[in-house]
């Protein structure tokens, strides 16, 4: 299993960056996803999760509006729209596949792990 993010960077307060996660060595379509974020010093949080085949989406409640998690099981991808970003969006944001169908919020509830990209928003 691998899991490989990519489209972090420097953002300006109010912008927008697009993540995504390359999947492999399992069979996508069948299990759902999500992403997590750690700021320094903090602990790993939640960001949002999707299931299966991409019909049910869970968010953060900080993230509720101006995230936007989605998949294509045709190219075993996994995709974070980020907008309206804010400083404290600054973080490592990891994706994850899920030991559950779906909605699972806790890290321990996820068994593989990317090994992250960096977001930095700032002016």
């Amino acid at each position: 299993v691998q899991l490989v993010e990519s489209g972090g960077g420097l953002a300006q307060p109010g912008g927008s960056l697009r993540l995504s996660c390359a999947a492999s060595g399992f069979t996508f379509s069948v299990y759902g996803m999500g992403w997590f974020r750690q700021a320094p010093g903090k602990e790993r949080e939640f960001v949002a999760a999707i299931s299966w085949g991409g019909a049910l989406t869970k968010y953060a409640d900080s993230d509720q509006g101006r995230f936007s998690i989605s998949r294509d099981n045709a190219k075993n991808t996994v995709y974070l729209q980020m907008n309206s970003q804010k400083p404290e969006d600054t973080a490592l944001y990891y994706c994850a596949r899920s030991r559950k169908m779906f909605g699972a919020t806790m890290p321990e509830s996820y068994d593989y792990w990317g090994q992250g990209t960096q977001v930095t928003v700032s002016s």
